[in-house]
């Protein structure tokens, strides 16, 4: 099933429930998958690939401005942020832990020869395209720093 389908099926649930913070997540979702089949050269088509990158986008602008609310204090406006962060989550991969996302970048390091933060730029290509999906890129980088470092 694919995404849109998934999403308006949910949709259609949560109004049904009247869940105000689901609709506002699936909203989201939609609107961006939307925008993504009218883009040029798209063919009113998105590829798997292409709907896991729409959905990590969202959950970063997300953590993004509820990193901001909670600086400035505006509890009410974090926890809606949080709301539809969990919301979009729902149709992202499984997250891998931190253990065990070392364990796949030490394969990758292996497997690449890799010996320092010179060979990053190397380790960083291989591991976001293997992990997409299954981790953000703020995490790999991290990770990636500490391996090498």
């Amino acid at each position: 099933m694919s995404l849109e389908t998934q999403v308006m099926a949910e949709m259609k649930e949560a109004m049904k429930a009247k869940a105000e913070a689901s609709l506002r997540g699936l909203r989201a979702i939609k609107a961006e998958i939307i925008k993504a089949k009218t883009e040029p050269g798209a063919n009113g088509q998105i590829t798997e690939e292409g709907e896991l990158k729409l959905l990590q986008k969202l959950v970063k602008q997300r953590k993004d401005s509820l990193e901001i609310y909670t600086q400035q204090n505006r509890a009410d406006l974090a926890q809606k942020e949080q709301e539809e962060i969990s919301i979009i989550e729902r149709f992202l991969p499984k997250q891998l832990s931190e253990a065990e996302l070392e364990e796949v970048i030490k394969a990758i390091i292996t497997s690449t020869g890799a010996s320092s933060a010179i060979d990053m730029g190397k380790v960083m290509g291989i591991a976001t395209k293997q992990l997409a999906g299954k981790s953000d890129g703020k995490t790999i980088s991290a990770t990636v720093k500490k391996l090498l470092g």
